[in-house]
């Protein structure tokens, strides 16, 4: 029965990773016919809605409470202003993610978008130093080096001349870049808000938030874009609905529901596979190829990532082997 239950969740998690690693792919077949921001605002507006009924089902069985019984006296004493708390991590890590995600896409290949990906755990660890106090390492120090390296490295710039402004894919790794370490921010800031609300209620807020933020934005920067919904094609609409459906709402709550039986290392290492099915997907669906630069790029940031998390994973365990007594 064991067994078959961590089946069923690394299953899960293998759906999780696939959909995330499609999105580049997805992004750049609906910006054929939309704007960056729409690209981004659209399915996260669908999951937005159909994340509403769920939370209000599991409000209903608490009694209107949103908050967690764990920690809610405990966590709301440190916690002040929270409806600014969600503005805080809808504009500056959701909206801003998703946006420069869109963007970045745009102005780069997909499979380069997924490489950059690797880099999001060295700049989750950059954030949690910053924000939570967490203990910056050398390793993690020259973890994120590495990774600023794969990205440069990833841009194909024409090291013979050193003119970055010539690089073909800078501006959209650096936007990626940026994409990234707002994620990460997102991840870390949203531990405060868990200690009070439930996972659930924290996506659903912030996704509310960036719904909010970037429809007059949308509005007001790509009102073409509204004026050919009723001209999207169908493959628009498809891959609309794959991001809507699939990747802001299935996923997230699939990935929501292993994290309840599973460590959060295990689950996360596993988001790996975003950049294997991110490379796949823009081979067979976009037919890009690979480059040296753009594999040498991806394997320093590869190796960026398994140097603080192998390597400090393996240091943070030794104390508590040597701790146990010798058997006898």
């Amino acid at each position: 029965m064991a067994n078959r239950q961590r089946l069923y969740d690394w299953s899960l998690l293998l759906f999780c990773n696939m959909v995330w690693g499609s999105q580049f792919v997805v992004y750049k077949i609906v910006q054929r016919q939309s704007g960056p921001v729409f690209a981004a605002l659209f399915p996260i507006t669908i999951a937005t809605l159909l994340l509403a009924p769920i939370v209000l089902r599991v409000r209903a069985k608490s009694g209107g409470n949103a908050r967690l019984a764990a920690g809610a006296s405990a966590g709301s004493k440190t916690l002040h202003h929270p409806f600014w708390h969600f503005v805080l991590i809808g504009v500056a890590g959701q909206v801003v993610t998703q946006t420069f995600v869109a963007w970045g896409v745009r102005y780069t290949l997909a499979s380069n978008a997924a490489l950059l990906g690797l880099g999001l755990p060295i700049f989750t660890a950059i954030m949690a130093y910053l924000l939570l106090g967490e203990r910056m390492t050398a390793v993690r120090w020259l973890s994120f080096a590495l990774a600023l390296a794969g990205v440069v490295e990833c841009s194909g710039i024409a090291w013979g001349q050193v003119n970055f402004a010539s690089s073909k894919y800078l501006i959209g790794n650096l936007l990626l870049f940026f994409a990234m370490n707002a994620s990460a921010f997102y991840n870390t800031y949203s531990k405060r808000l868990m200690r009070i609300y439930s996972p659930l209620e924290v996506l659903f807020r912030s996704y509310c938030v960036v719904v909010v933020v970037m429809l007059p934005i949308a509005i007001l920067t790509e009102p073409r874009t509204f004026a050919s919904i009723p001209h999207f094609a169908p493959a628009v609409w498809l891959c609309f609905l794959i991001l809507g459906v699939f990747q802001y709402f299935l996923a997230m709550l699939a990935f929501l529901d292993v994290l309840t039986r599973l460590d959060a290392t295990q689950a996360g290492l596993s988001n790996y596979l975003i950049s294997f099915f991110g490379l796949i997907t823009a081979f067979v669906v976009l037919h890009e190829h690979l480059t040296i630069p753009m594999v040498a790029g991806g394997m320093l940031v590869l190796a960026s990532t398994l140097l603080v998390t192998l390597y400090e994973g393996r240091q943070s365990n030794r104390p508590a082997l040597d701790s146990v007594p010798a058997q006898k």
